[in-house]
This record gives structure tokens, sequence and C-alpha cells, in this order.
């Protein structure tokens, strides 16, 4: 993962990550367990791949993921994308599964 630099509007951005936490069989919304620009971007996302969690790219989502605190609920208006977070997960579980056996 790098940044990169907007020519047009001179900016460079530097990567942004941030993970979730979620639990089917409790009644709680997902939950935010890190979020980072930078470096910090960069080991949340060497982490994920160390212990196989998948990835899921979506920039507005990380962006507003971003402005919430370490242990916060994700809002209710963040249900809707997050929910295809989920379903992205499942299905890439799923595969890892029938691929194993």
């Amino acid at each position: 993962m790098s940044g990169f630099f907007d020519f047009r509007r001179r900016i460079y951005k530097r990567p942004t990550a941030a993970a979730l936490q979620y639990d089917p069989l409790k009644s709680e919304p997902p939950q935010v367990l890190a979020t980072g620009r930078g470096v910090t971007a960069e080991q949340i996302v060497a982490v994920a791949k160390e212990h196989g969690i998948p990835l899921y790219q979506d920039a507005g989502l990380v962006e507003a993921l971003s402005r919430l605190d370490v242990t916060d609920y994700i809002p209710r208006e963040l249900y809707a994308v997050v929910a295809e977070v989920l379903a992205y997960v499942y299905r890439v579980d799923a595969e890892a599964k029938k691929k194993a056996g």
C-alpha cells in the first residue's frame, strides 16, 4: 500500500485504513478496532494480512470510519455500506472453506 500524489490538486494522499470487529451472535453493531493513516494504516493492513482477514477497499467508508473513535460502534448511517463489507467477507470466507476441503 502506498500513497500517491494528485498533480491536479498538488496534494499527497497518505494511505488510510480502518479495522472493524463484528460478532453476528451478539446484538451490537460492528465496532471500530483501529484507524490510521500513513505508517499506521500500513500496519493495520499488514496485521490483517498476517491473520488472513479479508481486505475491502472503499475510500469513502474508510474516511467515515477514521472520524470515529476506536471502540465506537458504527452509526446507523453506515449500516448499509458496512453490510456490503460483511457480505463480501462472508463470501470470501465461504470460498476459502470450499478450497480447504
